[in-house]
């Protein structure tokens, strides 16, 4: 693997800190590196591969669509869009879809149409510790400086509220306050999860003030909390939602949903995507998240990390490092006390063949794909238990 780690410090931009390993296969659950080690895979890309790697699902859909047609422009009706359009909808809150390539892009065109809205609101409220994208717009949505750090000055408009504090939102609100944007479950910022009780309230003021209520789904969307969309736990309908990541099941898109009374602001040539929801991909994300509705994994999904976490904090609880376990379904984060400890801990993993990350300062998170079954799980805790 050394000439791949060679040619990628010598031609590529070196924005990325990457760890010294390079898969060559991918099958189920597992990667192997070019030297055959096998790696139990619980990051799934970062919350992406929701069937795992190689699936037959995700292999007959390319096979099949790519004989038919890749790439036609949105100048023109596209089916596949259209039918990954209409599985989207029905299964959610909303009435119209965009598609684009990126969480990130998916966001961007959130911030877009929330502005369209209403043209006297212009303001934004996102969470600290929230990550919505690295691109500009999206960027100044992340309520953590350290990604803002060396792009200021950042666009306008966006003001940051504690997560989970809802008196220190009221306080942020005035007049020009367009929409909220909140991830349910907060990824980059550590597994943090809403309480119930403040999204409901969150939710009924916004809806009393006339702001919009925007929820990130990038990172929980399609089955990976115990629901299809995180938001049906807190029993809200969102004005708009911005999804990415398991929509492709390892292939690159983006999505808006939204209410009617919101989608109707974009008109023409208010936004656009040259690939997005291209027939290749709309095809292979229909196929992906029809497989997770129609065999349940969301459903399975809420058992299996119910089980992963019991497990955890029964092996952990005698761990001194060991603060406690957030997450819902299987996206779950450990706490420690020491953020060198948790890069010690996603370090020893490696070497032991499990793939795990860290999420915020301090935590490591464990989303495997959703088709995990509890041997993996079992394997995975045995680490847990082990390390010192």
């Amino acid at each position: 693997m050394e000439d791949i780690f060679l040619k990628t410090k010598e031609y590529i931009i070196e924005n990325y800190k990457r760890f010294e390993v390079a898969f060559q296969k991918g099958e189920g659950v597992y990667l192997y590196d070019f030297n055959g080690k096998p790696y139990l895979d619980f990051l799934a890309g970062i919350a992406v591969n929701v069937l795992g790697h190689s699936h037959e699902v995700v292999v007959n859909a390319l096979k099949e669509q790519v004989k038919k047609l890749i790439h036609v422009s949105n100048l023109y009706y596209i089916k596949e869009q259209a039918d990954l359009a209409e599985l989207l909808i029905k299964n959610s809150c909303c009435d119209k879809a965009f598609f684009c390539n990126s969480g990130a892009e998916a966001n961007e065109a959130a911030i877009k149409l929330v502005r369209l809205f209403d043209k006297d609101r212009y303001k934004i409220i996102s969470m600290e510790n929230s990550f919505h994208g690295r691109t500009l717009a999206a960027l100044a949505a992340t309520g953590q400086t350290k990604y803002q750090k060396g792009f200021e000055p950042m666009p306008d408009g966006f003001v940051y509220a504690k997560f989970n504090d809802f008196n220190d939102f009221v306080n942020k609100v005035d007049s020009r306050v367009a929409a909220v944007f909140i991830e349910l479950i907060q990824g980059e910022g550590g597994i943090n999860v809403a309480d119930r009780g403040y999204v409901e309230r969150l939710f009924n003021y916004c809806k009393e003030n006339n702001i919009l209520f925007v929820v990130d789904e990038i990172q929980t969307g399609i089955g990976r909390t115990g629901k299809i969309f995180a938001y049906e736990h807190y029993g809200i309908e969102p004005d708009v939602i911005t999804l990415a990541k398991g929509l492709g099941g390892g292939l690159p898109i983006g999505a808006l949903l939204a209410k009617d009374y919101v989608a109707s602001k974009f008109g023409y040539g208010t936004h656009g995507s040259t690939f997005g929801g291209n027939p290749l991909i709309s095809y292979v994300s229909k196929e992906v998240v029809s497989f997770v509705i129609k065999e349940g994994l969301y459903k399975k999904a809420e058992e299996l990390g119910n089980y992963m976490i019991e497990r955890l904090k029964s092996v952990l609880k005698d761990n001194k490092q060991f603060e406690y376990i957030s997450g819902m379904g299987l996206m779950v984060g450990v706490h420690f006390r020491e953020s060198s400890y948790a890069d010690y801990v996603v370090r020893k993993a490696l070497d032991k063949g499990i793939l795990i990350g860290k999420a915020g300062d301090r935590s490591v998170r464990l989303e495997p794909p959703l088709i995990v079954q509890k041997e993996h799980i079992d394997a995975v805790v045995d680490f847990f238990w082990k390390i010192k």
